[in-house]
């Protein structure tokens, strides 16, 4: 097998061997469903020796998609770790979901990762969810690189996706490899640092490629190419620009190599690669940019975090610095749920003891592993850098710290996304009860965008999620894996509440009864805003006694919470304390808290306004059906946004209601002859029209009067 590097130094035999640090690469697989995560880690496990068989994302045989739900449905609905050499260098990679009901293995996954890597559809480009990970991995400073993946497919276009990535997604694309031929005369790479073709082998065996020079047709492009590829990579040096003006010439690879390093690191451009992974076309370059172009953990800053004084800290990556990690994905096991942890900082042996920083309490690090998919491999000790998980951790849930007991630091946690649709589920037997209990509390421990609770009004246990296909999979989850017997009822859009018109309201909590009696009065001043729910405290005169100024916030937060007339939470509004009476026998906590209580009732009595989820919609239709599909769109109350061309189709996008989306995916089906796709996000609330309100109200008296009944 003839293997070329993208860097020219690699081989020099008296060049000393990096550390060990500086030969990890901790990186993600990011993407808009279907585009081919799964498959290009695929191939990557099978070129780097991890496994000996390409496993089919299609034939339902994926080593990464291991859960009967993911093989079944030939996507990616949890992340999965695992462990692979190239060029002596450990790659730790975790392969995301594309579908935006399981947005939360993306979030929790990015914020522990080092770097990425971006798969593009070659034909779609840059598509709704490419746009929705790529933000993610803007929140947490993730460096980039992207990879071009399906030019053999019909319509493949690598100079669309170039614009579409600059376009959409506001980044500098810099290729550095060019295709030779498209579709199905895709047949090898132009290396634009070492301008050299690679012509794939028989039926596209990247492992039987052949070197040749450029074919004199591809020439002219390949040099304009490369003095653009080198133009930005001298912009993230000055002294190296200062050379290309003088001579471009005289700049070697390993000075491009190490110039478009830096701008990846420093995010100021996105070095970009071509292949078709299905067919094998393109991998082994991907995974050499990997290596070179990719951070290892000492390239990026410290960790953050604050001590157990609430004062800033950082810990280096290093095993000489205290023991730092952060939980960031736990998953249920009959014999002691895994952790999955990043290691940040400090060397750590199985047996001793960490202190989780958020409950105080000490955990033992028993069994750990270095996982593979679903496999396991038992290791010793855990060091600065790593990507593992332990088991049997009694107190540990996502986003929790665990660090030297002697030097503790608490990182930065997870933020996750509200829920967006609920529907019941009830327990088709006394015996199933106790255990749906359990299983509820497993699966909300995994999965933190998944709530499970009982209705107060209907006493019904309700679950929320993400969106249909998250419930659904959960659902299936609930009956299949843990066999529980369980019916659902019909999904429900998780709906808010906000205020009409700002009040000022005195909740007076005055009771007697023989002895203490209780006393509190407030005076509030509510005010609709548009940031979260908040209350402060304007009383300077000591009208309302300093110890029980909390309590009259805690009061409304938990009236808002629930929903007072309806039981839809508050949210965009801010709570103002400005007055109050006490006594000095009869007030206390309890009290003032009614008082509260109290306040928020009458606030919002006759003066709530419904939101509703909206989400950004994008769908893809072709264009002798685009007036069907825009139809059925405005039926649904969606906003068209913009209708573009993309090729050989049609793209509509917009804003609909979620609550007007249920079963959408099979009414495109019908409208296209199974051709149309769609992706959808949350994108905020609006407010709900009068028509829908009522009806809401309607069914919410039907349950109360059904439950009377």
């Amino acid at each position: 097998m003839t293997t070329a590097t993208m860097t020219a130094t690699t081989a020099t035999p008296k060049t000393k061997k990096p550390g060990r640090l500086a030969r990890l690469r901790n990186i993600g697989i990011i993407a808009h469903i279907d585009a081919g995560k799964t498959t290009v880690t695929e191939r990557v496990l099978f070129y780097t020796g991890r496994s000996h068989k390409i496993g089919e994302v299609h034939e339902g045989e994926a080593v990464m998609d291991h859960l009967v739900e993911e093989r079944e449905r030939g996507i990616t609905i949890t992340s999965a770790a695992t462990t692979a050499e190239w060029r002596d260098h450990t790659i730790n990679i975790i392969d995301t979901p594309g579908h935006v009901d399981f947005t939360a293995e993306v979030e929790r996954s990015l914020r522990v990762l080092d770097g990425a890597v971006g798969v593009f559809d070659g034909v779609a480009g840059v598509e709704a969810q490419s746009e929705t990970v790529w933000r993610q991995a803007d929140k947490y400073h993730v460096p980039r690189i992207g990879f071009v993946n399906k030019l053999d497919r019909t319509g493949a276009s690598y100079t669309y996706c170039l614009e579409s990535m600059a376009s959409r997604l506001g980044v500098h694309p810099v290729p550095i490899l060019l295709p030779i031929g498209l579709e199905a005369d895709y047949v090898g790479n132009i290396d634009l640092i070492r301008m050299k073709a690679r012509f794939f082998g028989k039926d596209g065996d990247e492992t039987a490629f052949e070197e040749r020079d450029i074919p004199e047709d591809k020439l002219e492009e390949a040099k304009a190419a490369r003095h653009e590829m080198i133009e930005a990579a001298c912009m993230v040096d000055d002294a190296l620009l200062e050379r290309f003006l003088e001579d471009e010439d005289q700049i070697t690879e390993a000075e491009i190599v190490a110039a478009l390093r830096q701008g990846t690191i420093e995010q100021k451009l996105l070095v970009v690669l071509c292949g078709a992974a299905l067919r094998n076309k393109g991998v082994q370059a991907l995974l050499d940019a990997i290596v070179d172009l990719l951070p290892s953990p000492l390239d990026l800053p410290p960790a953050h975090g604050h001590d157990d004084r609430g004062e800033e800290a950082t810990r280096k990556c290093d095993i000489e610095e205290p023991f730092s990690a952060l939980a960031f994905k736990t998953v249920y096991d009959p014999n002691g749920d895994l952790t999955f942890m990043r290691v940040y900082s400090g060397r750590i042996e199985n047996g001793e003891m960490v202190t989780n920083t958020r409950t105080g309490k000490k955990e033992r690090l028993g069994r750990l592993y270095r996982m593979h998919a679903a496999s396991r491999e038992s290791i010793d000790v855990l060091e600065a850098g790593d990507i593992i998980a332990v088991m049997g951790l009694k107190n540990t849930n996502t986003g929790d710290t665990l660090a030297d007991s002697n030097d503790p630091i608490t990182l930065e946690s997870v933020e996750f996304p509200d829920t967006v649709i609920s529907m019941s589920i009830e327990p088709k037997s006394k015996g199933d009860r106790d255990k749906l209990s359990h299983v509820l509390s497993v699966l909300a421990k995994e999965d933190p965008t998944f709530q499970a609770w009982t209705d107060e009004e209907t006493e019904q246990t309700i679950i929320a999620g993400m969106g249909e296909l998250h419930l659904e999979v959960l659902r299936h989850r609930i009956v299949r894996d843990f066999k529980v017997g369980a019916e659902c009822g019909k999904p429900r859009v998780a709906y808010r509440q906000t205020l009409r018109k700002n009040k000022e309201i005195e909740g007076r909590h005055v009771k007697q009864s023989g002895g203490h009696g209780q006393f509190a009065v407030a005076r509030v001043r509510f005010e609709a805003t548009s940031e979260p729910a908040e209350y402060v405290s304007e009383i300077k005169g000591g009208s309302v006694p300093r110890e029980y100024i909390p309590a009259v916030g805690k009061g409304i937060m938990a009236i808002a919470a629930k929903g007072a007339e309806y039981p839809f939470p508050f949210v965009n509004f801010k709570a103002t304390l400005y007055d109050g009476k006490s006594h000095d026998v009869d007030s206390s906590d309890m009290a003032f808290q009614e008082a509260g209580k109290l306040c928020f009732r009458l606030a919002a009595a006759g003066n709530s306004q419904f939101l509703e989820p909206v989400m950004k919609i994008e769908v893809l239709t072709p264009d002798e059906q685009l007036g069907d599909v825009i139809g059925d769109l405005n039926s649904r109350r969606a906003q068209i946004g913009e209708i573009s061309d993309r090729l050989h189709i049609k793209v509509i996008t917009g804003r609909v209601p979620i609550a007007e989306m249920f079963n959408y995916s099979s009414k495109l089906r019908s409208l296209t002859a199974g051709r149309g796709t769609y992706s959808m996000e949350p994108d905020g609330y609006e407010p709900v029209p009068k028509a829908v309100t009522e009806a809401i109200i309607k069914e919410l008296e039907e349950l109360k009067a059904a439950k009377k009944g």
